[in-house]
C-alpha cells in the first residue's frame, strides 16, 4: 500500500547518494525504513503502531537510532539545505541566521518537562537557528523553564560544532544583555537584536526577517509528531526536529 508520505524515486536516490548507503541483500529495502520514518513524522503515531505495510517497528527504530547516533541525519540535512539553496541561486552556505525558541506542550508524562511562565506552557522548549529561507541550521531542546538567554551558549556551541559559516544572527529582545558580547568573543557570531516598534502593537506588521523563524515553527507543527513533545529524551526530540526539516527539504528538491 502506498501512502502520501512515501518518498519519490528521485528523493530516495538523493538520500542513497548523500548517506552513501551501500547496495546489498536485505530482507527489507532501506526505502521502506525511510517511508516508515516519514509516515511516523507526519501522522504522529507511536512506534509500535506503525502499519504492517512497513517493516517491524523495532527495525525502523534501529535504523533511526543508528543514523541519529552517527550524525548521518545531520549530514543529510546539511547536503539537502545546500542543494536547495544552490537551486535558488543562493550561496550554498548561509551567512545570516535567525534565532528563536518555541515552547511545546508535553505529550509524554515520563519525559522531562517544566513550566514556561511567559507562554503558560508546560513541556519543553526548542531553540533553533535557521537561514533566511527558514531551513534548519541548528536545534537544541531544553525544559520549558530555561530562559532563551541561558540556552544560547549551548545553541551556539551546536551551531559551531557543524562549522557553520554564519556571521550575523538576528534575535528578539530575549537575547539582550551580556550574552551578545559573550557569544561574539567565544564563537565569533554577531547577534543583532530586532525589536518590535511601539506602533506595531496596534497595527500588526511582520518584523523584518524575524517572521521567517516563526514560519519554520509552523512548518514543524504541520507534522503531528512535533505539535506536542512525545519523546522521552531531549536528544530524540532534537532528532525528530531534524527529520521534519529533512522531510521539508526533500519536498523542495
Amino acid at each position: 500500500m502506498q501512502y502520501p508520505t512515501d518518498l519519490t524515486e528521485n528523493q530516495w536516490q538523493y538520500i542513497k547518494k548523500a548517506m552513501n548507503l551501500k547496495e546489498r541483500k536485505r530482507k527489507y529495502p532501506l526505502i521502506l525504513i525511510w517511508n516508515a520514518l516519514m509516515y511516523l513524522m507526519k501522522t504522529g503515531c507511536q512506534w509500535r503502531m506503525l502499519p504492517r505495510d512497513f517493516p517491524k517497528w523495532q527495525l525502523v527504530y534501529y535504523y533511526y537510532s543508528k543514523w541519529s547516533g552517527s550524525e548521518d541525519l545531520d549530514l543529510l540535512l546539511s547536503k539537502l539545505r545546500e542543494k536547495v539553496r544552490f537551486s535558488r541561486g543562493q550561496n550554498s552556505d548561509p551567512s545570516l541566521g535567525i534565532m528563536d525558541s518555541q515552547s511545546v506542550r508535553w505529550g509524554n508524562n515520563r519525559s522531562l518537562k517544566s513550566f514556561d511562565g511567559n507562554k503558560k506552557v508546560k513541556g519543553i522548549k526548542r531553540h533553533v537557528v535557521v537561514d533566511k529561507n527558514g531551513f534548519l541550521l541548528a536545534v537544541m531542546v531544553t525544559v520549558a523553564s530555561i530562559h532563551d538567554s541561558k540556552a544560547v551558549d549551548l545553541l551556539m556551541r551546536t551551531l559551531s560544532y557543524f562549522l557553520s559559516p554564519v556571521k550575523v544572527i538576528l534575535a528578539d529582545g530575549g537575547y539582550r544583555g551580556e550574552v551578545i558580547e559573550a557569544v561574539k568573543k567565544k564563537f565569533g557570531y554577531l547577534i543583532q537584536i530586532v525589536m518590535r516598534s511601539e506602533h506595531r502593537k496596534t497595527n500588526f506588521k511582520p518584523i523584518h526577517k524575524r517572521w521567517i523563524v516563526e514560519r519554520t515553527f509552523s512548518w514543524f507543527d504541520n507534522d503531528r509528531r512535533l505539535c506536542r513533545n512525545y519523546e522521552l529524551l531531549m536528544e530524540s526530540s532534537e532528532n525528530m526536529v531534524k527529520l521534519s526539516a529533512i522531510k521539508l527539504l526533500l519536498n523542495k528538491i
